[in-house]
């Protein structure tokens, strides 16, 4: 593996797009560091501290996505999230707009008229983001705070607001592009990517600390060191082979002869994901969970303020409902991404079959079955690691900073995206005729 590594810097061209990628992550690292005009910073330090709370979060998740940028109040503080939610309403979208599903058809005259569409609702996703985080800016006193934060508040500093965080937000998609068609690809995964790594010094000083005596006496001794590493290389091989896993559906095409050629006759097969849904359960399972427990403390009564705190992050009914919303959404994700009776309408088109099912409407069934079964293990798996990192941190005090690594949203898509970038590197190198990552095989990614 590691000289595939060193193959890397041998090719011109992918050395090129190799450090044509650096340069434009550490342009998308600036961008989350320049503070927005007119903050005051130390206002704003105990504003987050009081907004974040304890750990984890909706507001967590999207300053985990801008790489503390949004913890910053920077003018990337927006981040890719806009874009990715524009995306996300998109695909939605799609399975239920014909006008939509027929374009997304048209291949990729289609694709790019989506994801034109993509780009004019992520920014009319900035503006309201970033006029709703100036109005909440100014008036900080909602969540018990007394300093002030904006310095001169008022319109200007709205419009201003607005404008800065809609410029870096474009900007980062801009680069996401940049990195997918001239560098090494996955763009804004990439930048995703990259912000969550970018706490990862954090985190090791946060571990450090652990197990430094406090007062004469460690809280944590070597025998838990040597736990957690060992958690963290199982998890992460669990993460890795579950990413990757999938049920080959064989399929056979019939022989056509078109004029003097015979064409089919092959045996493939149809890879299905068990993960298929990706993070996007995570994610929908933290944005709901989130209001109620809102919602509900705004209430000035007692018995709503007591399911208000039960509805808290990381409390016994939190992860409860988390883990049930994980499992529903990976199902909902399923049933409007994957379509088991075009698939097998275009088998049946080009004279393919699934070998003992009949084509048309029972291999549809066929498939929807099968979909639904290896869904189960994969909205499990799921469960499982989203809910990690919150046990670790309540049931054992370890800090959020660290436990984060150890699952969830953070380990997923960092594992997703390395493999990705993995496979396409490995592309590159096999078609030079140079060894891969591994000697035997071929890297799969998420596709």
């Amino acid at each position: 593996m590691f000289s595939a590594f060193v193959n890397t810097l041998k090719i011109p061209e992918l050395r090129q797009r190799i450090f044509f990628t650096f340069g434009l992550i550490f342009v998308c690292r600036i961008i989350a560091e320049i503070p927005t005009p007119g903050i005051d910073a130390v206002a704003l330090r105990e504003y987050v501290a009081r907004l974040q709370g304890g750990a984890g979060g909706l507001f967590g998740l999207f300053d985990l996505f801008s790489g503390g940028a949004l913890r910053r109040c920077a003018v990337g503080a927006l981040g890719i999230m806009p874009y990715i939610s524009a995306s996300i309403i998109l695909q939605l979208l799609t399975a239920v707009i014909p006008s939509l599903e027929k374009l997304a058809r048209e291949g990729e005259t289609g694709r790019q008229k989506i994801t034109q569409y993509g780009r004019y609702l992520a920014v009319l996703l900035c503006i309201i983001q970033g006029y709703a985080m100036a109005v909440t800016l100014e008036n900080p006193e909602v969540f018990g705070i007394t300093s002030k934060i904006v310095t001169s508040p008022g319109l200007g500093f709205r419009l201003l607001t607005v404008l800065t965080m809609t410029t870096g937000t474009i900007m980062l998609m801009w680069l996401g592009e940049q990195i997918t068609e001239r560098g090494i690809g996955n763009g804004v995964s990439l930048i995703i990517t990259v912000n969550i790594i970018s706490r990862l010094p954090t985190a090791l000083r946060a571990a450090y600390d652990m197990f430094r005596p406090h007062g004469g006496v460690a809280q944590f001794t070597v025998f838990h060191l040597v736990g957690m590493l060992a958690m963290f290389f199982l998890v992460t091989a669990g993460v890795v082979a579950m990413t990757q896993a999938q049920r080959k559906i064989p399929v056979q095409f019939a022989k056509r002869v078109v004029g003097r050629r015979v064409y089919g006759g092959q045996t493939t097969f149809m890879p299905l994901r068990v993960n298929y849904s990706g993070v996007m359960p995570i994610i929908f399972a933290q944005a709901i969970l989130m209001f109620p427990a809102k919602m509900l403390a705004l209430v000035p009564l007692s018995p709503f303020k007591y399911l208000a705190a039960q509805l808290s992050t990381q409390t016994p009914l939190y992860l409860f409902l988390y883990g049930l919303l994980i499992m529903f959404f990976s199902y909902f994700w399923v049933a409007t991404q994957f379509n088991p009776v075009q698939i097998a309408d275009d088998l049946k088109r080009h004279g393919g079959y699934v070998p003992g099912i009949r084509p048309g409407k029972p291999t549809a069934e066929f498939l929807d079955r099968t979909m639904t079964r290896i869904t189960l293990a994969g909205a499990i798996f799921l469960t499982l690691i989203a809910i990690i990192p919150s046990v670790m941190y309540r049931q054992f005090g370890i800090p959020w900073m660290v436990s984060s690594f150890f699952g969830g949203t953070s380990l997923l898509i960092i594992v997703g995206v390395l493999l990705d970038t993995m496979r396409q590197i490995e592309a590159h190198l096999v078609t030079r005729h140079y060894d891969g990552f591994l000697k035997r095989g071929r890297l799969r990614g998420r596709r």
